[in-house]
């Protein structure tokens, strides 16, 4: 099976080529900037229509959460008219695509995981584009499926795994926000999910998923088991100070409830995500194997403040 996946250096899409790998008869094509640019829908076209894949993922978006606020025009352009490109060539070669969308779309008001049907009303610019991305995929192309996600890690690029871990390796303790609550998810095992709806019968079902790790947690809950999790394996850790959002002002406003409930998925596809906690320490042995092989505390060496 040929798929085409947008974007080329996303932690998803690195997750994907790496899974990917592995299994014989899935031949993946990833595509991005120059060639390939959101913000220039006639590129989005012709390269999907010259690849002739068999399934579409959309996983390149923008993605720059507070940025949005300053940058709503580009945003929208790249996260609705681009994704209605991805999913309107995808149309035209008769083909499904797996769009990728957020927890961003819901308010996070609500003091339950959220359900695929529950009302979405998205409180940032971000996720209001997701929002719109999501009709748009569905109004153009019959043969969807739309993944909502939340709070993707990995060991590759920027996330709060890695941030954390860098910043441990520098100081003693950190502030980070206790009253955010959602579910850790592994880009990795994301992956797994988004190739199992790519091979899977169901595919040719219309509808949104929810896919997120097995688990709730906050912010600060999470950043104590990485560091727990990190110092059992010789990797930096701090001490985490609770801190309310109040104290860390953003410029998009972050939803208290990032919950989301992952039944919907397992039932038709019959995979959950594993525990969010086994996922984080498959990452974070790979970033110390390959960041940190021989770390010392600088604690230790006097230099950590």
């Amino acid at each position: 099976m040929k798929i085409l996946v947008t974007g080329k250096n996303g932690q998803v899409v690195t997750s994907l080529v790496e899974a990917a790998a592995d299994m014989e008869d899935i031949e993946l094509i990833t595509v991005g900037r120059p060639d390939f640019d959101l913000a220039d829908p006639p590129s989005v076209r012709q390269t999907i229509l010259a690849a002739k894949p068999e399934i579409v993922v959309s996983a390149a978006a923008y993605t720059a959460v507070d940025r949005a606020e300053d940058e709503r025009n580009l945003a929208y352009t790249i996260n609705v008219a681009g994704a209605a490109a991805v999913a309107e060539a995808a149309a035209v070669l008769r083909v499904p695509i797996i769009h990728l969308s957020t927890d961003y779309v819901f308010s996070g008001t609500d003091p339950y995981p959220y359900l695929e049907d529950d009302e979405a009303e998205p409180k940032t610019v971000y996720g209001y584009t997701k929002l719109r991305s999501e009709r748009a995929v569905a109004s153009v192309n019959p043969r969807h499926i739309i993944l909502r996600t939340s709070w993707v890690y990995s060991p590759f690029g920027t996330n709060f795994v890695r941030t954390m871990l860098r910043i441990a390796a520098d100081r003693d303790s950190i502030g980070v926000v206790s009253d955010q609550w959602g579910n850790p998810t592994s880009a990795l095992d994301l992956a797994t999910a988004i190739l199992l709806v790519a091979t899977h019968p169901a595919r040719h079902y219309s509808g949104i998923y929810h896919v997120a790790g097995t688990g709730e947690t906050n912010w600060s809950g999470f950043a104590k088991h990485i560091f727990e999790v990190s110092r059992v394996h010789g990797g930096p850790s701090a001490d985490v100070e609770d801190i309310l959002s109040s104290d860390y002002r953003t410029r998009a406003r972050r939803p208290p409830n990032s919950c989301l409930s992952s039944d919907k998925f397992e039932r038709v596809f019959g995979w959950r995500s594993p525990s969010w906690q086994s996922s984080v320490e498959m990452v974070i042995r790979r970033i110390i194997d390959r960041d940190y092989p021989n770390y010392s505390s600088p604690a230790h060496n006097g230099h950590k403040a």
